[in-house]
């Protein structure tokens, strides 16, 4: 895994998400760039690429399910959109070590109450890997091995399910952090060194670059 600060690391998907997530619609040569970025960031954060194929897989079910009513066409440009966004994320979020979502994001430079939001949206995520990872086990010990047979596991019998176990755990984790003195503040500080810092700005001027031209068709 490429060795960079947690807040840097969280810092760089966002951009990639952020700038993704404005191209103009049917700007497909900004979004082919965009998801060669991904990959790329998926590659340097060396994510296991089965966890990231199982839980990739069980989002765009439920992207699916939104976005086709919309109309092929509309549908598969956000389709291919949110899989970018959804690699980046993912890969920020597998090679992140256990419950240090919060060390990350106290260098985000965003108001306090957006953070908590962030935080408890953070957590959740964490439960829902776990969850998945569950599953996975729970589809394998059933006999259905494979990608093919997972995905017809998790669609056929277990979105609900899983909603309502990550919804209830989530509760459960929630309590107990205010149990144990969580006020919405974490005490850690966390800041990026100059060198981040110019990585971030060199990151941030290329994805305004991509998105803007989406508009003005300068590629």
């Amino acid at each position: 895994m490429l060795k960079i600060s947690l807040p840097l690391r969280l810092q760089l998907s966002l951009v990639i998400v952020i700038g993704a997530a404005l191209l103009k619609p049917y700007a497909w040569s900004n979004l082919v760039v965009y998801g060669a970025i991904a990959l790329l960031w998926a590659w340097l954060l060396r994510v296991p690429i089965r966890k990231l194929g199982g839980l990739l897989g069980t989002e765009l079910i439920f992207l699916s399910l939104i976005a086709l009513p919309l109309g092929w066409e509309r549908a598969s440009f956000l389709l291919v959109r949110s899989l970018i966004c959804l690699i980046t994320m993912n890969s920020f979020l597998l090679t992140l070590p256990p419950h240090s979502f919060g060390i990350a994001l106290k260098g985000l430079p965003v108001p306090a109450p957006l953070k908590q939001n962030l935080l408890l949206a953070g957590q959740y995520l964490e439960i829902l890997l776990s969850e998945v990872a569950r599953m996975q086990r729970s589809a394998q010990l059933r006999g259905l091995n494979g990608a093919g047979g997972w995905l017809r596991y998790a669609s056929a019998s277990m979105i609900g399910a899983l909603y309502l176990r990550t919804l209830e755990r989530a509760e459960r984790v929630y309590s107990a952090m205010i149990a144990r003195g969580y006020n919405g503040q974490l005490p850690i500080d966390s800041t990026l060194r100059p060198k981040e810092r110019f990585i971030l700005l060199v990151a941030g001027v290329t994805a305004s670059y991509l998105t803007l031209s989406s508009y003005f068709k300068v590629i």
